[in-house]
């Protein structure tokens, strides 16, 4: 990226493809691991403007990235590369296979080297860094993302230039540096620091004259185009050359190529005689750096660009508020950021525990915390005050024209902070708090960062810092199973990580193995104190919070799914919504919750464990389980109201009451509904497994049945096969003989677009005979009008006709016009596949007065698909393509996806029959887009299709065959 943006598989250069195609890559690279959503691909690629298909093209783009980033990959195999996340994508590659990353570690290896004095070393490796440079950066990559990530890389390549010019001319490499340093202040003549350099270059070079000449032309400069002054650093220089200041002169190390042990060159405030003279002690009270510690590389890049750079004094009280849940490393990280800038506050380091949290000892009042501080400064005892207020005075009095690093560790709020924050300006605060600081943010400008477990690699690189890299390199998969069941925390892997220390002699897969017995519980993570223990880390954040808050907690260790909504949580916890809110609110701030996305929240995988053991330990088994149902029930009686929106006049699916103060959300558009289920789609599959498994088999049938039209248009056949089997085997169970029936019908259905045509016609047999004996008409001639559908698909089209025509007779008798449609619409099908088109077309013109007449948009895009397939074999194209375009129409209204891929293809086929081979394409590859959402079978065939027309074939022109699957049209 350090370039144009190119990739190489071992020697091999990759064809990235097109320059919006290497843009998407380029942006999710930037993201660094990050999920990046469509939307934010669609705006970084195209800006304001996208054109119409945008999504469609850029999933286009990411399927071509697949296969060109893992050539190897079997059909099948999910992606290893470019992974799917959420609404969104996200790029794994290893860490040094990027080269902007190789170059961030450079420079931040370089700060660290030259921090400890080895400044030579620091310069080298900073050539090294700007030797990987191929010139602009995301050349010719369109878009604003590029844009903005171009500039921010140039402004990174610039500051990194000036660094190590600036360690040249220290080094005393002035006659190499002064012609880089001419160049790039023409080309940047407003960068004060790149003439500042070039001045001190030139008068070590014996060029006074030289060096006076190129402050005036840079004064001349910003006075003309921007109408200031050079600033304070720039004018000292100048007038220290013009006094010939001796302090300039390179020392006699410098000469021989040694840096000096004072650089001339720092700021002339740091040589002030007033500083000399101060008898204000100079505390060092951090506590030691962690010699293992590893990663968090992105926050430390954050926290470090709060400060000026070329260790210029901050203009402000600097404050870096470092928040997150217990035991994920907030006091580690701030530790290990101090000593790294360190050097930078020459006046002192002052620390405090203020034991926030501390589950023995009391909480450290601002008091006591101005106390210390006073001591560590040296303030005899006589001199200190008498109250808070005073005392605060005299301890900004002693810190104002200083520069001090003050980190304040386990605050527990804003209060206890607010009074130890210096007056004056110079001074870096670093405080960690489990709690979100907000009132320091907002009131005292503070710059929040909140941590997060650790990433995978982070996780690994823990582990082989304290483990060594070939134990874990011996023993893999052990490793990887190591780090899930520490859920990526610090603190847990830290434990995990001593334990193996401790027995070098044993097998990870030994404390593996350990980890699995325990598990749903914390005992594994139980350290030699207090301190170092999960569960009693976990305590003291928990035993802060309020009584409700608590409870709310603990509740949500009853919630097996990966996260929930406030209003899902209400029900849990049976409270008004605007309580529960406020009390998840609570938790968040206290970094017991993750509020991931808006309204969605999600415990980490441990306080999970915790919260389990929590509510096990508090509440009795009766109200758990009346929790338990109260969530169940909601969740039912939701899907219940999308299932109205998604299916408006299928048969409905009699429902268990609900509780009165868990109100249920409504929908207005079948597009909310959709969205809903697809949001909740991971939390309603568990919910069917808890009621089966919690003594609900009613819950167990019927979410299932009031999801059929979710799973049926968003394709998810696993989930449906799933949850319908297990809703009929709890029906069974319980010996609801409806409950039965219903879920018979639903898993012939499910079964049957998942190709297991022989399952689904002998569950359609076993509901007709069970329908019949519960006396139930309408229910057993569905169960016969969904056998003709499957023998459609089984290719037994005689059967077929045989059971819709017997279906369609009692649907007539009985008066369902919905069902008359629909069956009318699967015998026009059975007629096209047969060649009897003029009766086909008669079914099917029935079959849209009726199902226009009853509003059924849905069934309608598919009978529309069917009568333009008849077209399409009479060689009709045009009239084929206007009639499947008015399906395309019908399946986009009512949300149906897969149904428009479905139809997308056959535009496609009827394009090349007409001989429109590029309008094929560009249809095919739409459809695939499409289809590939859902790992549709049917995008092999439009893979396959788009393969024959590059090949130029056209004895294979695809022709009007009928796809494998059409959509289901049966009620179930």
């Amino acid at each position: 990226m350090l370039g144009p943006v190119r990739a190489w598989q071992g020697e091999r250069e990759l064809d990235l493809g097109s320059p919006q195609q290497r843009a998407v890559l380029a942006t999710l690279l930037s993201r660094r691991g990050r999920p990046v959503t469509v939307g934010e691909l669609v705006d970084a690629v195209w800006g304001e403007e996208p054109p119409t298909a945008a999504v469609s093209v850029l999933r286009t783009y990411v399927s071509r990235l697949r296969k060109v980033l893992e050539p190897g990959r079997a059909a099948g195999e999910p992606p290893r590369v470019v992974v799917s996340a959420a609404d969104g994508y996200l790029v794994r590659v290893p860490e040094g296979a990027l080269d902007v990353g190789v170059f961030e570690a450079r420079l931040a290896e370089a700060k660290k080297l030259r921090a400890a004095g080895e400044v030579s070393a620091a310069g080298e490796l900073l050539h090294t860094a700007l030797d990987e440079w191929e010139g602009t950066p995301l050349a010719g990559l369109p878009g604003p993302l590029a844009e903005a990530e171009r500039s921010r890389l140039h402004e990174e390549r610039l500051n990194t230039l000036e660094t190590r010019l600036e360690i040249d001319v220290q080094l005393g490499r002035h006659s190499e540096a002064i012609a880089e340093l001419t160049s790039l202040t023409g080309e940047h003549p407003l960068r004060e620091q790149l003439c500042r350099l070039l001045m001190l270059a030139l008068y070590r070079s014996g060029r006074q004259a030289d060096a006076l000449a190129a402050y005036r032309r840079t004064r001349s400069t910003l006075v003309t185009e921007l109408g200031i002054e050079p600033g304070a650093p720039l004018r000292e220089l100048h007038h220290r050359i013009l006094a010939a200041d001796r302090s300039l002169d390179p020392s006699p190390a410098a000469r021989d190529g040694d840096p000096p042990e004072t650089p001339a060159d720092l700021p002339a405030w740091l040589h002030s005689p007033d500083r000399a003279a101060t008898s204000v002690a100079r505390p060092a009270q951090l506590p030691a750096d962690l010699p293992t510690f590893t990663g968090r590389q992105a926050e430390l890049e954050q926290t470090q660009a709060l400060l000026p750079e070329d260790r210029e004094s901050p203009a402000t009280v600097v404050i870096s508020a470092i928040d997150g849940m217990a035991a994920i490393g907030k006091t580690t990280l701030a530790v290990h950021w101090a000593h790294r800038i360190a050097h930078r506050f020459p006046d002192g380091q002052l620390f405090i525990n203020l034991r926030g949290f501390d589950p023995v000892a009391p909480i450290v009042t601002p008091g006591e915390a101005i106390r210390t501080f006073l001591d560590a400064l040296d303030v005899p005892p006589q001199r200190i005050p008498v109250g808070l207020d005073a005392q605060v005075a005299l301890y900004r009095s002693l810190l104002a024209n200083r520069r001090v690093l003050i980190l304040l560790d386990n605050a527990r709020d804003t209060d206890q902070v607010r009074p130890l924050l210096p007056g004056s300006p110079g001074s870096l605060v670093i405080v960690t708090s489990r709690n979100e600081l907000t009132g320091l943010v907002a009131g005292d400008g503070a710059h929040p960062l909140t941590l997060n477990p650790l990433t995978r690699a982070e996780a690994h690189g823990f582990l082989a810092k304290r483990l060594g890299a070939e134990r874990l390199a011996a023993e893999p998969q052990a490793t990887e199973e190591l780090i899930a069941h520490s859920a990526r925390l610090p603190l847990a892997l830290a434990i995990v990580a001593a334990r193996a220390a401790a027995n070098p002699g044993f097998p990870l897969s030994a404390i593996t193995e350990n980890l699995q017995e325990c598990q749903g519980s914390l005992d594994a993570f139980a350290g030699g104190d207090i301190t170092t223990d999960v569960r009693a880390v976990f305590s003291s954040s928990y035993n802060a919070l309020s009584c409700p808050a608590a409870r709310m907690f603990h509740l949500l260790g009853l919630h097996s799914g990966p996260d929930i909504s406030a209003p899902a949580a209400a029900a849990l916890a049976e409270l008004p919504l605007r309580e529960a809110r406020g009390l998840l609110g609570e938790l968040t701030r206290a970094h017991l919750l993750i509020e991931h996305r808006p309204g969605r929240y999600s415990l980490h995988d441990l306080l999970r464990v915790y919260a389990t053991e929590r509510v096990h330990a508090e509440e009795t088994t009766q109200e758990r389980e009346r929790a338990v149902e109260r969530l169940l029930t909601w969740y039912l009686h939701t899907a219940a109201a999308a299932y109205a929106q998604i299916t408006p006049h299928r048969r409905r699916i009699p429902l268990e009451p609900k509780h009165a103060s868990c109100p249920t959300l409504t929908f207005t558009t079948h597009v909310q509904a959709l969205d809903w289920c697809m949001t909740e789609r991971a939390n309603l599959v568990l919910a069917v497994h808890k009621a089966a498994a919690s003594g609900h088999p009613g819950i167990a049938w019927r979410l299932p049945a009031v999801l059929w039209g979710f799973f049926y248009l968003r394709s998810h056949m696993e989930d449906w096969v799933d949850t319908t089997r297990t809703g009929l085997v709890a029906a069974r169970e319980a010996h609801d003989r409806k409950g039965e029936a219903q879920g018979l019908l639903d898993l012939a259905a499910a079964l049957r677009l998942s190709g297991r045509l022989d399952e689904a016609i002998d569950h359609l047999h076993q509901a007709m005979a069970l329908y019949r004996e519960l006396g139930d008409r309408l229910g057993a001639a569905i169960a016969v009008s969904n056998l003709g559908d499957v023998y459609i698909e089984a290719g037994e089209l005689g059967k077929a006709i045989e059971y819709i025509r017997r279906g369609l007779v009692i649907f007539r008798i009985i008066d369902s016009s919905w069902s008359v449609g629909i069956a009318l619409s699967n015998l026009g099908d059975v007629y096209q596949r047969l060649g009897r088109f003029d009766e086909a077309i008669d079914c099917l013109e029935q079959a849209l007065t009726v199902l226009r007449a009853q509003g059924n948009r849905w069934v309608e895009g598919v009978t529309l698909d069917v009568l333009g397939t008849v077209h399409h074999r009479l060689h009709r194209h045009d009239e084929a393509v206007e009639t499947y375009h008015q399906a395309f129409e019908a399946h986009r209204e009512v949300g149906n996806r897969w149904g428009e891929g479905h139809t997308l293809g056959h535009i496609g086929d009827a394009y090349l029959a007409s001989g429109r081979p590029k309008a094929a394409r560009t249809s095919w590859r739409l459809a695939l887009a499409i289809l590939e959402e859902f790992s549709h079978p049917e995008a092999e065939d439009m893979q396959e299709k788009l393969g024959s027309l590059c090949e130029r074939l056209p004895s294979r022109q695809p022709g009007p065959v009928v796809s494998r699957k059409t959509p289901s049209l049966a009620e179930s």
